[in-house]
């Protein structure tokens, strides 16, 4: 296995997996909605988990920005600062 060291100062972020049960017909419109947006469905579950825990206030602030949509240009800058 390969020493894969962080560059100093930076801290790997690592994603939670889950197991989400839903109705078929719950999924189809949720997926329906993702593709809609353009975005996968994982994304988009991301991004209205994130959306209402923002609107009620429960939004931790340690929270880091999601990614941009679209692929990363192979000339851009890698910050995790978004705008």
């Amino acid at each position: 296995m390969a020493d894969q060291t962080e560059p100093k100062g930076q801290k790997q972020q690592t994603r939670k997996s889950l197991l989400l049960r839903l109705d078929p017909s719950i999924h189809d419109a949720l997926a329906k909605w993702a593709a809609d947006d353009l975005r996968s469905l994982n994304a988009h579950i991301d991004y209205l988990l994130r959306r209402s825990l923002n609107e009620a206030g429960r939004l931790p602030a340690r929270v880091p920005n999601p990614r941009k949509p679209g692929r990363p240009r192979a000339n851009a800058p890698q910050d995790d600062e978004t705008t």
